[in-house]
């Protein structure tokens, strides 16, 4: 059904506006006639479908759909349809299963449209913000290629992997993070409320004081006296930041940095090239070319110069050039990933090869993620027992100082 706006004549001769529902333009003229409506204008309007869709679109700043629950939906369509349960009964299906959920909305709309005959992934691209445009590619792919059901089945697995990859590395980086957090807002509230208190006793005694208890005083000072404009200066700096990664300039000098960092820069690598390894091999195992997946595997990258590099390899693919030369010749690409590609190209399986790929890249990552973890847990620790030591000794020495004068 679709919704039709029209202005009417009443009794009194004014022009009323109102809307019916109806299949089409004419059913919606008969039915105002029929109904004794004297029409002045009636005009088409978006089905009640598409409106559901953009109100449902605008109210997802407020409710935020995790890509958790994305993937388990992912999961529950593709194997409606393994059963054997047409489209647009297995979304009801999929509707009923979500209930509450944020989500549920969406595949109610997603239900509606595909009803009214337009294609699945033409409805999903009408919410931007829930499906992602590999999502929909792989969709429409699937879609052409009478292969949905296996789409959808690749496009949550490839999803639960990346899941997974991310909470291993964001679980292994919440102890480091919440220990620096922690040991700065302790060192920031002994700066400022407990060594004034103890070093204005020292003052008043008016003793030569030993040179870490000077410093320490001067320090505690300069936070005091400083409150304002270290939270300015922060707020600006945090601002210059943000303003960086938003050029494309600052974004890729970044990007160039990280990747040389010592610590962070290969696993940076690693990830990134999971991430791209295991979406090309689902999106030419879904059905498109590739210089397609390499224009949409590009977007999951996260740094602008691999981006660049497989850009380039793009471009010399559609050339002609092998996948594998194409990749060689930035030489950001570890050699495995080179060889491996190579040999996918020769046997006619690349898509098998990118996915073993990804999962050696996995399994890497994890290691490096915990060896990365075991060495920043003790140099944290090793900072901040420097830290609380030298205040310690800083306070104490002047009260052995007082203790020997007095004996």
């Amino acid at each position: 059904m679709s919704v039709f706006e029209y202005i009417k004549l009443s009794s009194d001769g004014a022009r009323v506006r109102g809307t019916i529902d109806a299949s089409t333009l004419s059913e919606a003229r008969r039915r105002l006639r029929s109904a004794g409506v004297h029409i002045i204008e009636i005009t088409s309007g978006q089905s009640q479908a598409h409106n559901k869709a953009v109100e449902t679109s605008m109210s997802l700043d407020f409710h935020r759909i995790r890509q958790r629950d994305i993937t388990t939906a992912t999961w529950q369509l593709a194997t409606l349809l393994h059963a054997g349960i047409p489209l647009v009964p297995a979304l009801s299906a999929l509707v009923e299963q979500l209930a509450d959920q944020p989500l549920a909305h969406v595949f109610e709309n997603v239900k509606n449209e595909v009803n009214e005959g337009k294609s699945l992934a033409d409805v999903m691209e009408q919410h931007p913000k829930v499906f992602s445009e590999i999502y929909i590619s792989m969709v429409r792919a699937g879609e052409a290629t009478g292969t949905l059901e296996k789409v959808l089945l690749r496009l949550a697995e490839m999803s639960e992997k990346r899941n997974k990859l991310t909470n291993k590395v964001k679980s292994a980086m919440v102890y480091p993070l919440f220990m620096a957090i922690v040991g700065a807002a302790v060192v920031v509230f002994i700066f400022m409320f407990i060594i004034p208190s103890i070093t204005k006793l020292f003052l008043e005694m008016n003793r030569a004081l030993p040179w870490p208890t000077l410093m320490l005083i001067k320090v505690s000072n300069f936070i005091q006296d400083y409150t304002l404009f270290i939270i300015i200066f922060g707020s600006v700096l945090l601002s210059l930041i943000v303003l960086m990664f938003r050029s494309s300039a600052g974004r890729r000098l970044w990007d160039k940095y990280i990747l040389k960092c010592p610590l962070f820069g290969n696993l940076i690598l690693k990830i990134s090239i999971s991430r791209f390894s295991r979406t090309l091999a689902v999106l030419l195992a879904s059905g498109l070319s590739i210089v397609d997946a390499l224009s949409l595997g590009k977007r999951v990258i996260g740094n602008s110069v691999i981006a660049e590099v497989i850009e380039d390899a793009k471009a010399a693919i559609s050339h002609g050039q092998g996948i594998a030369q194409s990749f060689r010749k930035k030489g950001i690409f570890p050699p495995i990933v080179i060889h491996m590609i190579a040999a996918g190209e020769k046997s006619g399986s690349i898509e098998e090869g990118l996915s073993n790929v990804a999962d050696v890249f996995d399994n890497e990552v994890e290691t490096a993620v915990k060896a990365l973890t075991s060495l920043l847990e003790p140099v944290m620790i090793l900072i901040l027992g420097t830290i609380v030591g030298f205040i310690v000794l800083s306070i104490l020495l002047p009260i052995f100082d007082i203790n020997q004068a007095i004996a």
